[in-house]
């Protein structure tokens, strides 16, 4: 077995790692040396030894900057972050808004609807939305002691609704005009011709025996005729559209899918005539026109002759 040879390599290193140290510690102590002489050496040194150790420096320099780069890095997701969730926030008040401002427009547009003026009306809640495949209807908080009657009508602040189907105490049910029940009769302008409304548990309900179906265009305005005391006339109802299977449809004024408030008329009966002697005279008056004039001997006493005879008989 060879025999190692002596071990110079530690010792060496040793030696040099205390001599780097020692020459560490006496430049560290140079440099805090406070005196002109110390400052003027240290000014020859740099001078001297540091413009040529760039390359050196060139590394530092390049961490320094990248780290510089990470820490703006993470500040711009910082804030990014932050305004992600300060537009989460604004969008929430956004829609809050534009709730708040749909139903300031319905209010205003309540009070701003221009109707007969011997029309009143009581402004309900709309509670429960009781629509399905079979019925469409919705439940108000006015009833019989707010003076609400079957029949009425019920308007938004856009166009006519439906009307009261049932009444309880303190609340009424709404049959909807897009009801499979509901049969309203209508007027389309400017034409002037009558059509009878009919839902079919869509959003566009029918129109419903024309008068004279060519004088219809899509976009005229449909009101109520108010024939048959359903409803009182002249109340917006909606626009007329083609459907996708070529009949003709309404689109509705009411805002369906967000109601609200609704709008209770009240409508009273049109005034029934009994007195007919006011109007027409009782008796046989004979032909309806001028008359002529009588003599003044005939109208004191004399008959009439009749036709066919003697005047002795």
């Amino acid at each position: 077995m060879a025999r190692k040879g002596p071990d110079f390599a530690t010792p060496i290193r040793r030696v040099l790692i205390a001599l780097v140290t020692i020459a560490l510690m006496a430049l560290f102590l140079f440099w805090r040396i406070d005196s002109p002489r110390a400052e003027r050496m240290r000014t020859v040194l740099i001078d001297r030894f540091v413009p040529s150790f760039e390359w050196a420096f060139a590394p530092v320099t390049q961490i320094s900057q990248m780290i510089a780069g990470f820490q703006s890095y993470a500040r711009i997701y910082e804030q990014n972050q932050e305004l992600r969730r300060e537009l989460q926030k604004m969008q929430a008040w956004k829609e809050a808004a534009v709730q708040l401002e749909q139903e300031n427009s319905k209010l205003l547009a309540q009070n701003n609807v221009r109707i007969d003026p011997a029309l009143t009306s009581v402004t309900g809640v709309v509670m429960v939305d009781s629509g399905s495949a079979f019925r469409q209807s919705v439940l108000l908080n006015v009833g019989a002691q707010d003076g609400i009657l079957d029949g009425w009508a019920t308007m938004d602040g856009l166009g006519l609704v439906g009307r009261i189907s049932g009444v309880g105490q303190r609340t009424s049910r709404v049959l909807l005009l897009t009801d499979p029940s509901s049969r309203i009769p209508v007027t389309v302008q400017p034409s002037g011709d009558r059509a009878l409304l009919t839902g079919d548990n869509t959003p566009l309900p029918l129109l419903d025996f024309i008068v004279t179906p060519d004088n219809v265009r899509p976009g005229d305005r449909v009101v109520t005729s108010g024939d048959g005391g359903v409803f009182p006339p002249g109340l917006l109802v909606g626009q007329v559209v083609q459907g996708s299977d070529g009949r003709i449809r309404l689109r509705m004024a009411a805002d369906y899918g967000r109601l609200e408030f609704l709008r209770v008329l009240r409508s009273h009966p049109s005034e029934v005539v009994v007195d007919t002697g006011a109007i027409i005279r009782p008796g046989d008056q004979g032909i309806i026109g001028p008359q002529l004039p009588t003599s003044p001997a005939r109208a004191v006493g004399s008959a009439a002759p009749v036709p066919g005879g003697d005047a002795d008989d």
